[in-house]
């Protein structure tokens, strides 16, 4: 993508969505961390059915802790790999517990220390609940920084550095969201419709005028 389509890119998103928010629903911090540590490899809707059962009975970490690991499991069953999930879940409550006073910590280093909790996760609660402007790379903004060229990576790091490098400052804060919307609504794999595509003006991908 030309460096001068980059503007007008985030422009256009953001005046379809000036204010964009996760679709993971949660009402504190810790809330969204087990939201997001509940999502790898699911959906967002699957994640929310789940919580909606969990959060009224157990969302801190000590009532997460006094569920037991069965208690918590039978909430989030529903979820794909909910067993490691599930362990995961306990240690770090248990980790926020005895370190941070049951607070969710506001540093990357901390945060990656929890079980469970990768760059990625970390980048959204950074991003989400602190306000950083952090980009995680989940497989849409994978896809759209190869894709659009925006910024085009072998690895999310890779893509995760190109965004953070050429996204004008004043839309990096929003831009994680921007991004996984777009590719989760619009650019989808398979088949991005590229013909109701308020940004494929700037885009360097070019769809087939055949086939199909």
């Amino acid at each position: 993508m030309k460096k001068e389509h980059i503007e007008p890119f985030f422009a256009t998103l953001k005046a379809a969505n000036p204010q964009p928010n996760t679709e993971l629903e949660y009402t504190s911090v810790f809330e969204l961390l087990t939201a997001v540590l509940l999502s790898a490899q699911a959906t967002d809707v699957g994640v929310n059915k789940a919580t909606r059962r969990l959060f009224p009975v157990a969302n801190t970490p000590q009532a997460i802790l006094a569920l037991g690991i069965e208690g918590l499991e039978s909430y989030i069953q529903t979820i794909g790999l909910f067993h490691s999930k599930a362990k995961h879940l306990m240690q770090t409550c248990d980790i926020l517990v005895r370190q941070h006073g049951g607070e969710v910590p506001q540093t990357r280093q901390a945060l990656e220390a929890l079980p469970g909790v990768g760059r990625k996760t970390a980048n959204v609660v950074l991003n989400v609940a602190f306000g950083e402007p952090t980009m995680a790379v989940d497989t849409h903004i994978f896809r759209l920084g190869n894709r659009t060229g925006l910024a085009p990576g072998k690895t999310p790091l890779d893509v995760e550095m190109g965004l953070l490098k050429r996204i004008p400052k004043h839309y990096l804060v929003d831009a994680h969201h921007w991004l996984i919307l777009h590719g989760r609504y619009v650019c989808q794999a398979r088949k991005p419709m590229c013909w109701v595509c308020q940004v494929a003006p700037y885009c360097d991908f070019k769809p087939k005028t055949t086939g199909d």
